[in-house]
């Protein structure tokens, strides 16, 4: 047996079963590898597969674990005698012996499939579903509640706040209202439901005040009356026309006062009055929103007719300006205070509501099952039934676990600790693997502090048994060539770029000799300003000049002509034994990810059409917005509504019939006032056509809305015409349409026309699931790209940062919610836990970048565009200046001069050089190298109408 090399050592210790372990890993350091490992290791050693919990972040995940597993150990059962031994000694670092070891690991596959309860390797969320369900009465939950998506969970709100608004708690709407800059309540009742543990029902008013450091009982009126005194209106008045007869800033200033309504003076008239008498947010000379004391009124001014108002009036300045920290204190506490009055009575609707139904969200999922097991009375006697099934548990991608998750793993976890217990002699092992570079699910309410925490927790509780928590490290790259990996270090070198990863990554190229390369395009620029459009075009469309489009535009062509099987790149395969050296290109190699579905996301996916370059589509699609449902939608309308001559217009063009727009022309034209069904229904030509909607409308009346698009598709073969038209894209819609009509049956009494007006009531997004090339270019997000990898990607989206905190809602130190207000009107309180959130979102930026490069096997391209100068954050930049601290050389690209790294010249030479270049090398470099400035991009050409779409 080969022994193990250094890598591989790692791999089999960290999958060691017998000893509890904690695993840091790399991007691309194999973490399901270990984790399955791992678990085929535990069922050798006769664990039995019931007793193994493992837990994912991902319903994708948890599927692509459990089939590599049952594939191992299918293939377990059909290995010969010799193949076999020399696999289980792979796996395990030692040779079996004996016949017996190799039929127990034959046997394993059945006994996988046959375990009670089947192999767990589930979401976190899964599991907890199947704890309620085994003790529901305990839970407090029905024993066959459904799990709400999100439209059940936005349609319940909406109804919830519709009935609160014209009820008892008309009042606590009003109030939220009146302090609400928002068009709607829909971000904000989400962020509430989000936070529903810590809002607190016993705060008070007072309560409120003292949180934000005023005194009991104080209000707007004692706030008022310590800055108006009682003759201020009359000094303004004095005031206003001297100043109207200065210099012009007096003037502005006198024209701000006049319009403050002093008759008599309240709350309103401080903030304006601020405006005018202090300095602002951004003040150089002074202290930010202190008193203009000697610069206002003008020097001038002051020295002349209103020399004798000046005592009053600086005397007003200083009292507003000691007022206004209370003014901010006062008004963020009115607002806590709304916010709080609203969610308590908003979560108990929406509690019973969900009661009411049966209904659980996945919050719902956590938080129940934490009760559950920390329950006075119950836990115990819920953790030994469940303790007797679990011996074994396994984390994974636990750098994305949140709080409350973390929690319930803790309390399963906590009788291994316990010392003495009725299963002392059982041995029992948790097994943790995460990075806490690649933690980007913030949104989702994941917390990379907790995974050094419960590092340490574990570690302590494990000690206090004479247990012991080992740590391993993964810092091996089994999917990036060592030429990517140098400059993704490079990247995050510097300590404030690695402040949210943990330490400065370093990575180890598993495959030293496979080649690689990186490639930085210069961005470009912004476009100039164009004449305006015609009136008739959309307002939402990009000018065909606009940088987004050229750079999608050069992609595409950059794809298309890198994938040409006669002129185009061929791809460096790793050196192995029996492997051709290079191979060709192929679309389905490349993976373009963006931060966000934006404008450049659409149009890379409209330009690759445009190249005619197999695509996969989007990653998330709008069901409303995709043709097969606008044409199905328009078949349903009609067959709801036979008079709507439109919709029966749009049935017919669709791909569903067929008709030419000539055909349909003779039909419409000269029909006078008739319905176009009472034209098409007398036509004998058109018989067969009109069996099919003669079907269709005997039937409406009678069929669920599953059951009659079921009758479309299927019986009248309108599937397979959509896919024939739009694409085999369009299934995707077709089955998101199928699932909605299933959807809305469990929820409403099944209508046609209740269907089609729940289907409007909101726009429904759809998860797509790209989890292999399949032949075709994908356009991801970096969310959505987590654990895939593709030999080339593309990332064009490098701007800096947008720096909007859109969260409605913070959380203090102590855990309090409290309603966000604007930067320059928080208190410190709230000012506090906005720039801790900030910050958070600075690392998690950073995290973001780590795990985008990281997808690349062989090929790296930056590209960019837009402005890079409005931040020290870009991508670009910060990928530019490593590239010029490695040695990058200058490369001739699609939009300019560039650079270009790899290592010696493994990526172009036929035969695998490994020469590492090092930054003492003389290179050429481009002028805007490590800068944001690019240079001047080539002059774009004109577009056809095709380039658009």
């Amino acid at each position: 047996m080969t022994p193990p090399n250094d890598a591989t050592r790692r791999q089999i210790i960290a999958a060691e079963p017998t000893v509890s372990t904690w695993v840091s890993a790399n991007a691309g350091s194999g973490k399901t590898r270990v984790l399955t490992d791992r678990v085929a290791r535990l069922l050798l050693r006769g664990v039995p597969p019931e007793k193994v919990l493992c837990l994912t972040y991902t319903k994708a995940a948890a599927s692509e674990m459990q089939n590599r597993l049952f594939r191992r150990l299918g293939r377990w059962a059909m290995l010969a005698d010799a193949d076999l031994r020399s696999e289980l000694a792979e796996l395990e670092a030692t040779a079996p012996e004996g016949a017996e070891g190799l039929r127990d690991a034959r046997r394993l596959f059945a006994r996988a499939i046959e375990a009670p309860g089947g192999l767990k390797i589930q979401t976190i969320h899964s599991f907890c579903a199947a704890l309620l369900r085994r003790f529901p009465l305990e839970a407090g939950v029905s024993p066959d509640f459904a799990e709400m998506d999100e439209r059940a969970i936005k349609l319940t709100m909406d109804e919830i706040l519709d009935e609160m608004a014209d009820g008892k708690d008309a009042g606590v709407v009003a109030a939220l209202a009146r302090h609400s800059t928002a068009e709607g309540f829909a971000d904000i009742t989400r962020e509430i439901a989000h936070h529903r543990e810590r809002f607190d029902a016993a705060k008070s008013s007072a309560d409120w005040l003292g949180q934000f450091g005023l005194p009991s009982g104080f209000t707007q009126r004692q706030l008022i009356g310590e800055v108006f005194l009682g003759d201020e209106a009359e000094m303004l008045a004095a005031l206003v026309p001297l100043l109207a007869a200065s210099s012009v800033n007096d003037a502005k200033a006198g024209a701000a006062l006049a319009r403050v309504d002093m008759a008599p003076p309240g709350l309103a008239a401080l903030e304006p009055l601020e405006n005018v008498f202090l300095y602002g947010a951004g003040a150089k000379k002074a202290v930010p929103f202190s008193a203009k004391i000697g610069d206002f009124p003008t020097k001038a001014f002051r020295e002349g007719p209103a020399a004798p108002l000046l005592p009053a009036l600086e005397a007003l300045m200083l009292r507003i300006e000691a007022a206004r920290p209370r003014r901010l204190a006062l008004t963020a506490a009115h607002r806590a205070n709304a916010l709080h009055a609203f969610a308590i009575p908003f979560l108990a609707a929406y509690e019973a509501r969900k009661q009411a139904r049966g209904w659980l969200d996945f919050d719902d999922l956590i938080l129940r099952a934490g009760q559950l097991l920390t329950r006075p009375g119950l836990a115990e006697w819920v953790l030994f039934r469940l303790d007797g099934g679990i011996d074994h548990i396994l984390v994974d991608e636990a750098q994305d676990t949140s709080p409350a998750q973390w929690e319930v793993i803790r309390l399963i976890a906590e009788e291994f600790s316990m010392g003495e217990t009725a299963r002392s002699g059982v041995p029992r092992t948790l097994f943790v693997v995460g990075d806490l570079k690649q933690s980007i699910y913030s949104f989702q309410g994941a917390d990379p502090a907790q995974f050094g925490r419960m590092e340490a927790h574990f570690r302590d509780r494990l000690g206090q048994v004479e247990d012991q928590l080992e740590r391993v490290e993964l810092p091996h790259s089994f999917r990036s060539a060592p030429a990517i990996l140098r400059v993704v270090d490079q990247v995050f070198a510097l300590p404030a770029r690695h402040a949210g990863l943990g330490a400065a990554p370093l990575h180890e190229a598993f495959h030293q000799n496979q080649p690689g390369r990186v490639d930085l395009w210069p961005p470009v620029p912004v476009a100039e300003p164009q004449d305006d459009p015609p009136w008739h075009d959309p307002v939402d469309r990009l000018d065909p000049s606009h940088h987004d489009i050229i750079l999608a535009r050069q992609i595409a062509c950059q794809i298309k002509t890198l994938c040409d099987p006669k002129t185009g790149e061929t791809l460096p395969l790793r050196p192995e034994i029996g492997q051709p050296r290079r191979r060709p290109l192929r679309p389905g190699d490349f993976l373009i990810l963006v931060r966000r579905r934006s404008a450049l996301f659409a149009e890379l996916i409209r330009a690759c059409k445009a190249e005619g370059l197999p695509i996969a589509g989007a990653d998330r699609l709008r069901l409303g917005a995709e043709l097969a449902v606008k044409d199905l939608a328009a078949l349903l309308s009609f067959l709801a509504t036979p008079e709507d001559s439109l919709s029966l217009a749009a049935a017919l063009k669709s791909p569903l019939f067929g008709w030419s727009e000539d055909r349909l022309y003779r039909l419409a034209a000269g029909r006078g006032d008739r319905y176009l069904w009472e034209v098409l229904r007398g036509r004998v030509a058109d018989a067969d056509l009109l069996s099919v909607l003669n079907d269709l409308r005997r039937e409406a009346d009678f069929l669920r809305p599953y059951e009659l698009l079921e009758r479309i598709l299927t019986r009248h073969d309108g599937r397979r015409r959509l896919l024939a038209r739009l694409g085999p894209e369009a299934e995707d819609g077709i089955d998101a349409l199928l699932a909605q009509a299933m959807a809305y049956e469990r929820t409403e009494v099944p209508s046609l026309t209740g269907f089609l007006t729940w289907m409007q009531t909101e726009d429904v997004e759809v998860k797509r699931q790209l989890q292999s090339d399949g032949g075709v270019v994908r356009v991801m997000t970096v969310h959505g790209a987590k654990g895939l990898e593709a030999p080339v990607v593309i990332l064009p989206d490098t701007r800096p940062s947008e720096g909007r905190d859109r969260g409605e809602i913070v959380v203090s130190p102590d855990g309090v919610p409290l309603w966000k207000t604007r930067a320059d009107d928080a208190p410190p309180l709230i000012a506090e836990a906005v720039e801790a959130r900030k910050e958070r979102a600075r690392e998690e930026w950073m995290r973001l970048l780590y795990v985008a490069m990281t997808r690349a096997e062989n090929w790296l391209i930056v590209a960019g565009s837009g402005d890079m100068d409005r931040g020290q954050d870009a991508w670009h930049t910060l990928v530019s200046e490593a590239m010029a601290h490695v040695g990058a050389a200058p490369l001739e690209t699609p939009v300019g001069t560039g650079l270009r790294f790899d290592i010696g010249a493994a990526w172009d030479a036929g035969e695998v050089i490994v020469t590492p270049q090092t930054p003492s090398d003389p290179v050429v470099l481009p002028a805007w190298a490590g800068t944001a400035a690019p240079p001047p991009a080539p002059e774009a050409g004109p577009l056809s109408p095709s380039d658009l779409g």
